[in-house]
């Protein structure tokens, strides 16, 4: 895939000094907050943001200006997928044997408590087939594998492309990644055994008695995959902010820092 060019007459330091697209939406947001903060009587979270959300809309604003630590970030974030890669790798042949186990002692049931050991197994096959792709997802994200229409994409320019993108992942996923988030803190919490009236969390060191149990005869607690619905929403809202960042530099102008996945498979429509 090509990349735009950098016009040879400008100088290294004026492309350098150019504010990241990431900037201009940290500072979109800290307007936004700071008039509904001040002149506004709102609910909202635009208007109630946490003394720390201000500090780091104004990093953003600041890591903008610096383009080659933001490059540095993108490359830290895009490392994180190559370790969920491996575990997922392993989840897969873990779902095959215990599928494999659960086939082989269905005919063979009289050998096997079928009440307790059938229903642990079928109840963890399940679990790691869900925590494959909640461990997985930033990878597809990075790798660029994500349905298009492909006969209308191809058309585009780089720099098209990279508008969309960095659009798309701006307005849409990155708020619905942060709502998900926000959303699952107390979803999950309640799920490893939070009292929802008092906030507090159980006590002793046997926290698998609090945790929130399957509903099916065998079965294990579901607290623990339940709390990985967050750290796969987290995962996935870091690779986005990778993505940003990369379709940030090629509109910038820096193809050197804007390191877009470019796919050579068959159009296709999905």
């Amino acid at each position: 895939m090509s990349l735009p060019t950098v016009s040879e007459s400008e100088p290294a330091a004026t492309r350098t000094a150019r504010l990241h697209p990431i900037g201009w939406v940290a500072l979109a947001s800290l307007a936004a907050a700071l008039v509904a903060h001040l002149f506004t009587d709102t609910d909202y979270l635009v208007g109630n943001f946490t003394w720390w959300w201000w500090i780091v809309l104004a990093l953003a604003v600041a890591m903008s200006r610096w383009h080659t630590g933001l490059n540095r970030l993108r490359i830290w974030i895009e490392a994180i997928p190559t370790v969920t890669l491996r575990i997922t790798m392993f989840l897969a042949w873990a779902v095959f044997a215990l599928q494999f186990f659960n086939v082989i002692t269905r005919y063979s049931n009289e050998y096997v408590d079928q009440d307790i050991l059938i229903g642990e197994v079928v109840s963890l096959a399940w679990q790691s087939f869900g925590l494959m792709f909640l461990v997985a997802i930033n990878v597809g994200v990075r790798d660029g594998v994500n349905p298009r229409i492909d006969f209308w994409w191809a058309n585009f320019s780089a720099r098209t492309k990279a508008a969309l993108d960095f659009a798309m992942h701006t307005v849409l996923l990155l708020p619905f990644v942060f709502m998900s988030v926000r959303i699952l803190q107390s979803y999950v919490a309640s799920s490893l055994g939070r009292k929802a009236g008092s906030g507090e969390w159980p006590e002793g060191w046997r926290v698998w008695n609090s945790w929130e149990q399957a509903v099916d005869a065998g079965g294990l607690p579901v607290g623990p995959i339940k709390a990985f619905l967050l750290v796969g929403f987290a995962l996935f809202g870091l690779q986005l902010l990778a993505e940003v960042i990369k379709t940030g530099f090629v509109l910038v102008g820096r193809p050197d820092y804007g390191a877009v996945v470019g796919r050579d498979a068959p159009q296709r429509i999905e």
